[in-house]
């Protein structure tokens, strides 16, 4: 198992969010964690990545406890985040937000190998290298954003609603990406909105409701839901 959440318990001040959560990231999947606004998604994100640290339970990674760890060592033994709304630094280049995925990783053979990977993933963050990252489109903010994380050669990455404000045909983009950057090693975790394109990737899915999951299994027991299928997927549910 590659991740763990055992027994977690999380709060604000005396605002009780996750509450006895359990979850398990094996290596080599894609899990996506589904949940309406204020179910605690990106609290989860925060919990793993060290931004909040949990009042309760164990965070478990590569078989060792983290919860004790700082954001930055977590980056070091291999999680990569990629953030809600991208989080880039508009003001510095493509090449230099990319520059910052790899900032506790000395320049070398490695980096450059590690930027083709991106380019050839992303051509056209190539192609924008010495543009400001805050002149891009979204979808464009986004391929950087996601070679930002691939530049820290991470085992995991925890992405925190990829597809949110990206058009149709980017949002399709970022899935197939997401299944790629799979494909060639790297385990995926992510908080997703659009319920059906995370289905279709996902080999596993979680549901979170109030700070608690409600319902876990398979993408495809989740699909085939009819709660799942009603809530998330926008289908109503016709009774003879």
């Amino acid at each position: 198992m590659l991740l763990e959440f055992r027994d977690i318990d999380t709060h604000y001040g005396d605002l009780h969010v996750l509450k006895q959560v359990n979850y398990a990231i094996d290596k080599g999947e894609i899990v996506c964690l589904l949940g309406g606004n204020a179910s605690g998604k990106s609290t989860t994100m925060k919990t793993i990545m060290g931004v909040v640290r949990p009042t309760r339970g164990n965070v478990i990674f590569d078989g060792e406890p983290i919860e004790r760890l700082s954001t930055s060592e977590r980056v070091r033994r291999g999680i990569a985040p990629v953030l809600e709304a991208r989080r880039l630094f508009p003001r510095m280049t493509v090449f230099e937000n990319l520059e910052m995925g790899a900032y506790l990783r000395p320049h070398g053979s490695e980096f450059e190998e590690d930027l083709e990977r991106v380019y050839s993933l992303f051509p056209r963050v190539k192609e924008r290298r010495n543009q400001l990252a805050g002149t891009l489109s979204g979808g464009e903010q986004q391929m950087v954003a996601i070679g930002r994380a691939l530049m820290a050669r991470p085992r995991l990455i925890c992405m925190d609603e990829p597809s949110m404000g990206l058009a149709p045909i980017f949002v399709e983009q970022t899935f197939e990406i997401i299944q790629e950057i799979n494909r060639q090693g790297t385990t995926i975790f992510m908080v997703e909105q659009n319920a059906s394109m995370a289905l279709s990737v996902a080999n596993r899915a979680y549901v979170l409701q109030t700070g608690q999951v409600v319902l876990s299994g398979t993408a495809k027991e989740l699909r085939e839901n009819p709660l799942i299928r009603e809530a998330y997927l926008g289908e109503m549910q016709v009774t003879a």
